[in-house]
């Protein structure tokens, strides 16, 4: 069950008791363990606080729905499908150690049991186990990849894949990324520099997006990097991994609340079929200890 922990923290506090001050102040701090912010936390309980004034409601239980309406606001999925005939890139991003190589892998399975031709760009040429850990599921997974070696511009490798994608009618291009440079101005110019390639080959805009691969157990680091990649590329949703009862979950919800960026898929396992497309309901259930 995800974010079993804290759904179970929610519903124990939600469970028979009346609404005062104590269970507030509860609430607050049980937000701010889940990784909701301060800032979040204090916009969720003062609208509670104002709805259970204005409308007498006494029993803190009645209030768990009205915390799932506003939530249900600050969070959306992603349910866009690529255009088959047309070539659509998908330009993957997220820091080293996300899963972020191997959420591609997923997604090249997924969408090649859906029937489109999909193509994998090796973009990550700054560390070579990237390159060769994308040719291994290429390989795995039977289908085909456009390389080059380690320190490579990364520029080159995308404009080799859309070329090669063009000749061979492929429908998608899924593209690794550098999660890792000397610093981050560095690896910020790299990707600008990888985005302005692709608008210069021809891809058309409603079919090239940019998806960042956050970690559901990060926290605030995963809102901190969804802020700094959607400032160098902006952004066009979120994958989530490790999407299990360790996450809490709260770090979406203020990505969505900042960003007002949709989530693409969720990643359960290390298996290839271990991603499905994000369920709002599923997740505000879970999270809430609705279930």
């Amino acid at each position: 069950m995800f974010f079993k922990k804290f759904g179970e923290k929610l519903k124990s506090l939600f469970g028979g008791r009346k609404i005062d001050e104590a269970f507030f102040e509860e609430l607050e701090d049980t937000l701010i363990e889940g990784d909701l912010g301060a800032r979040l936390t204090d916009e969720i309980v003062t609208e509670l606080r104002e709805t259970a004034k204005r409308e007498h409601i006494t029993e803190a239980g009645d209030l768990q729905k009205r915390m799932k309406e506003i939530l249900s606001g600050y969070i959306n999925g992603y349910y866009d499908k690529p255009e088959k005939g047309k070539l659509t890139v998908y330009m993957i991003l997220g820091v080293n150690g996300v899963g972020k190589t191997t959420s591609i892998a997923k997604m090249a399975n997924r969408y090649t049991k859906e029937g489109y031709k999909v193509v994998l760009a090796a973009g990550d040429t700054f560390r070579a186990a990237a390159v060769d850990q994308l040719d291994i599921h290429a390989e795995r997974l039977g289908m085909r990849i456009v390389k080059q070696q380690m320190g490579s511009d990364p520029g080159a490798v995308i404009y080799d894949a859309i070329t090669s994608a063009m000749a061979h009618g492929d429908d998608l291009i899924l593209a690794d990324t550098a999660g890792r440079m000397h610093n981050k101005e560095n690896l910020m110019k790299e990707l600008q520099k990888m985005d302005k390639v692709i608008k210069a080959r021809g891809v058309e805009e409603k079919n090239y997006k940019k998806f960042l691969v956050i970690d559901a157990t990060t926290g605030q680091n995963g809102v901190s990097q969804a802020l700094l990649f959607n400032q160098a590329v902006k952004l066009d949703g979120v994958i989530l991994t490790k999407y299990d009862s360790a996450a809490k979950g709260g770090a979406l919800l203020q990505i969505g609340r900042q960003l007002s960026l949709p989530v693409l898929f969720v990643c359960t396992g290390e298996k290839y079929d271990d991603i499905k497309p994000f369920d709002k309901e599923e997740f505000l259930n879970a999270l809430m200890g609705l279930e």
